[in-house]
């Protein structure tokens, strides 16, 4: 499967029973698969969203927003847990064309994706176990589907 780097944006191909074993990335040798959530933006969102064959969960969020503030080591402590996903963030203040794009009506919204597909939502402050139950109930639908 195709892996882009969130360091340098250079794609990487690992096997699939590869992705527990911290694979780096062969050109800047930063992790493919970082344990805590990246930052996504304007610049470098449609690259990495169209070339990863991995899922990606992202939490749209604002700097003034309680509940996102509340929410997210709830997403950094799941994000630990999970090999097999990509967890990043999408600031809306600092994106807005992101934010339009995703027509974002309130935040945190959580946006699971497969390449550029959508394939789930939520909008609301989850705690880690909450978020975990919903993650793994999108992706057996998505897996079923």
């Amino acid at each position: 499967m195709i892996v882009v780097c969130p360091s340098c944006g250079a794609k990487n191909r690992v096997p699939e029973e590869k992705l527990d074993s911290k694979p780096s990335c062969g050109q800047c040798h930063h992790d493919l698969i970082p344990l805590a959530p990246i930052e996504l933006n304007e610049q470098n969102f449609s690259n990495f969203i169209s070339n990863s064959d991995l899922p990606v969960l992202i939490d749209l969020w604002a700097e003034w927003c309680g509940p996102c503030k509340m929410m997210a080591p709830h997403f950094a402590e799941v994000a630990k847990h999970n090999s097999h996903v990509i967890f990043a963030k999408i600031d809306t203040e600092a994106n807005p064309r992101l934010s339009q794009a995703f027509n974002v009506r309130s935040i945190p919204t959580l946006v699971l994706m497969n390449k550029t597909n959508e394939f789930a939502r939520i909008s609301g402050a989850l705690r880690s176990s909450e978020l975990q139950q919903w993650l793994d109930q999108q992706l057996n639908a998505n897996a079923r589907s």
